[in-house]
């Protein structure tokens, strides 16, 4: 008989304890799948007292998380605490230093400190499992790691944020304002008190981070990440983008381009007809585009209790069976430095909304800036308030202009709004999204 995996799990939240539910109720699958049995034999969470809703009758309580890494007992440290410092630093750290295989949902450590933690496990010969930091129960670091291991990847973007893209799905159904979704989104528990780093795209910058390590062989590099959050999108742009052809969606992009691999994170207008633009609410997704390949995109749940806990087993049991991969797909010593893209280097379609004072030669001032950047127009939609009719005040309205750009490089649309700002034709800041194409 082979010894049962003896699991240690820091961390007793909704995750926590759902990970302690599953591994008790689903013992007799967990074992056939794995060979071994698994057994949680150890705990700590910051109360003891708290009714979890789970037996933890004969298993042991550990004063503290640095007490359960380390634990003689244990074969597998599992971090739930969270956080990009201590105690989960300290701990993962320690556990990996003693030979124990360690998993965990944490994107922030991995985002932060993965290239050590990495190293560690790699020195020491224990897994480092992480399926659950990135899009919940979306396989999506296995199919990057593992199953397409013999396959160059050119481009991987995806919806990581449930947050973002139920605000947005909000806006765009209910003709909403960013700050009236928001608000119910904290109502419902979607967004929390200080919703920054979820809506200001930092929450999407660290999950992309690893996915790029994973993807393209670099160094994992939050820094490296172009960021932008959703706040300054408006039901006029919704409205706009599914008028023609589009959906805004709050993506994270890494793309191996001549220059490098670009990361960002930022608003993006995506087709209608593609997968992505289908993806509503809390739902994540992610597309993969791989050489020889139609392009893969998996959805799925990327949050909640039931969903992270899942993917959380499900590495447990890899540990039962004995795979040890690389983190990060590659001996730490093959992973390449990567620095951040400048996104005026970056190329593609655009789109710009305009507030343009209704006098004679305001389009032709506003042509002529963009021609002046070989800015090469797609197409061109004026809107006039009240359809066209005189204001009641006989006042001059400024008329919104919507223009899609053909691809084209973002230095060059930043010189010729600037000029067009400066030419005073428009009123206010112009919008801009970038597109996404297939």
């Amino acid at each position: 008989m082979v010894a049962p995996l003896k699991v240690g799990i820091a961390g007793l939240g909704t995750v926590g304890a759902e990970v302690v539910r599953l591994i008790e109720t689903q013992a007799r699958v967990l074992a056939g799948r794995s060979g071994r049995g698994i057994r949680v034999v150890a705990v700590t969470a910051r109360s003891k007292a708290k009714n979890r809703g789970i037996d933890l009758r004969g298993v042991e309580w550990a004063k503290d998380p640095m007490a359960l890494a380390t634990h003689p007992e244990i074969d597998c440290f599992v971090e739930l605490m969270g956080g990009a410092g201590d105690p989960a630093l300290s701990a993962v750290d320690a556990a990996l230093g003693a030979g124990k295989s360690v998993v965990t949902a944490n994107k922030a450590l991995l985002a932060k400190h993965g290239l050590k933690l990495a190293k560690a496990a790699e020195k020491h010969g224990g897994a480092l499992n992480f399926e659950a930091a990135v899009g919940a129960a979306i396989p999506v670091i296995k199919t990057l790691r593992e199953g397409l291991a013999g396959t160059g990847i050119n481009r991987v973007y995806g919806i990581l944020n449930g947050t973002c893209n139920y605000i947005l799905t909000r806006m765009e159904q209910e003709g909403l304002s960013f700050a009236e979704c928001l608000k119910d989104a904290q109502r419902l528990g979607y967004a929390e008190a200080n919703p920054s780093f979820d809506v200001d795209g930092h929450d999407t910058a660290q999950k992309l981070a690893i996915l790029a390590s994973l993807a393209f062989g670099t160094k994992v590099a939050q820094s490296a990440v172009y960021v932008e959050g959703i706040s300054s999108i408006a039901p006029e742009d919704l409205r706009a983008a599914a008028d023609l052809g589009y959906r805004v969606k709050l993506l994270g992009v890494a793309v191996r381009t001549a220059k490098g691999i670009e990361q960002r994170v930022h608003p993006t207008m995506v087709p209608k007809s593609s997968s992505i633009a289908q993806v509503m609410g809390v739902t994540n997704a992610v597309t993969i585009d791989g050489e020889g390949i139609p392009p893969i995109t998996l959805v799925g749940p990327g949050a909640g209790g039931a969903a992270t806990a899942s993917a959380v087993v499900a590495d447990i049991a890899d540990v039962a069976r004995g795979i040890r991969a690389n983190p990060f797909g590659r001996p730490i010593s093959q992973l390449r430095d990567t620095k951040k893209a400048p996104m005026e280097r970056h190329e593609g379609g655009y789109y710009i909304r305009l507030l343009a004072r209704d006098f004679p030669g305001t389009a032709a001032a506003i042509a002529t800036r963009l021609a002046e950047q070989k800015i090469s127009i797609e197409s061109i939609v004026q809107r006039h308030p009240n359809g066209g009719a005189a204001p009641a005040n006989g006042k001059a309205v400024p008329v919104p202009v919507i223009l899609i750009t053909y691809a084209t490089h973002e230095d060059a649309v930043r010189r010729a709004l600037a000029a067009v700002q400066k030419d005073k034709v428009i009123s206010g800041r112009p919008q801009v999204i970038r597109i996404e194409k297939n």
